[in-house]
């Protein structure tokens, strides 16, 4: 899948790219970056859910060939909006469809939630690199996923800004001469509020993201810091790190991207602005470092660099990330479906921000005898943990 006119070491003439996720952050962004002069970079196919008129432009812009609506009455709109030559995949399989079609070398899949899994898993089998952002694939199997992507000589390049500056930071080190891997969290918009003033917290107010402009799941979840509870364990299995060797500080400036700390006590960190631009650029490149308009160095930005322990009486959600570590099996799925219909239930007011976390909790008690030895166990424990969380926003006063 390599193109024989790519010099070792150079981005390949217009590298086919696949975007699983065209019109989400991710994907804008990425799109931002193939439209960079001598990117290198060829927009083969677009992935969406119902976006249309959004991917009509984008397909106006790009000319991919292949392109895909997981809503069949957006995609019929979306075939009369397109060229003739262009191939458009319909319904709930759409995105595997065009995964399976389309002429690859990279995806970077920016879908949200456990609906990423599936693409995540067929990326992989096409032996093809995957820039990934769908954290949930890994919090829900990660087991798996590492599996499939070793047995398909399959690389996997966090686009993660956390996990994306690890992966930066080991480059020619030996994994084995870790000490602690430190996951930089910038503590959300609710890092300074009072217990009762985070339980009085608004969407509004919960949404209001003081350094990064991400889609609503994510930006809540910084709010708990439940984001950094899947990032935990997206860190335990992409580095294969256990609990004593993952580390979480809070820093409120979102410039030093996470660090790694080795045997010898050398601390190695990655630095940058709060633009998810940079890992994208990373993994769209890589191995090599191609040439980017992105900013560096700021005096302004990175004059002023704090850490801070978090505070787990406040912010719970992040011990539930460590346990699922411990535990292992099917909790991470739990975790993630309990807190994608927690996190819904915030965002129409059913419930209060505390009581996110609390329902989570309650999902990985409910579930501890769900396996998670297989897609199909770990596809029950999701729908178990998603039934048990919509019984627990009903059971606070709310609707699901």
């Amino acid at each position: 899948m390599r193109s024989v006119l790519t010099p070792p070491g150079r981005p390949a003439l217009n590298k086919p790219t696949l975007i699983l996720g065209s019109t989400g952050s991710i994907g804008q962004q990425t799109l931002d970056l193939i439209r960079e002069p001598q990117s290198g970079l060829a927009a083969v196919g677009l992935a969406a859910r119902g976006s249309w008129q959004e991917v009509a432009r984008q397909v106006e812009e790009f000319r991919p060939p292949w392109v895909s609506l997981t809503d069949p009455d957006a995609a019929e709109e979306l075939q009369r909006a397109v060229p003739a030559g262009t191939k458009v995949f319909s319904g709930p399989d759409a995105t595997l469809e065009l995964i399976e079609a389309a002429d690859f070398e990279i995806a970077i899949h920016g879908i949200v939630g456990a609906a990423g899994l599936e693409p995540t898993l067929a990326v992989l089998d096409k032996g093809a690199d995957l820039g990934l952002a769908n954290k949930e694939s890994l919090v829900i199997a990660g087991e798996i996923v590492m599996e499939r992507a070793r047995q398909r000589g399959a690389t996997i390049l966090p686009v993660d800004s956390e996990h994306s500056a690890v992966f930066q930071c080991l480059r020619g080190e030996d994994p084995s001469r870790i000490r602690r891997v430190h996951l930089t969290a910038s503590g959300g918009p609710f890092r300074t509020k009072t217990a009762a003033e985070i339980a009085a917290a608004s969407p509004k107010e919960a949404l209001a993201h003081p350094n990064w402009d991400m889609g609503p799941r994510v930006t809540i979840g910084s709010a708990t810091l439940m984001n950094k509870a899947l990032e935990v364990i997206e860190l335990h299995h992409l580095f294969g790190l256990d609990r004593a060797k993952i580390h979480v500080a809070v820093h409120p400036q979102s410039i030093v991207h996470s660090m790694v700390e080795f045997v010898d006590g050398s601390v190695m960190a990655q630095l940058g602005p709060p633009d998810m631009r940079g890992p994208i650029h990373f993994a769209l490149h890589h191995p090599d470092r191609g040439q980017s308009n992105l900013q560096g160095f700021s005096f302004d930005l990175f004059q002023n660099l704090t850490f801070e322990a978090p505070d787990l009486e406040r912010f719970p959600a992040l011990e539930l990330g460590f346990r699922c570590v411990d535990e292992g099996g099917a909790t991470g799925a739990m975790l993630n479906a309990a807190d994608e219909v927690a996190v819904e239930a915030f965002l129409d007011g059913a419930i209060t921000l505390p009581e996110i976390p609390s329902i989570a909790a309650s999902a990985l008690d409910a579930g501890a005898n769900q396996s998670g030895a297989t897609l199909e166990t770990l596809r029950a424990a999701d729908d178990f943990a998603r039934n048990h969380a919509r019984e627990a926003v009903l059971a606070l006063g709310g609707t699901t």
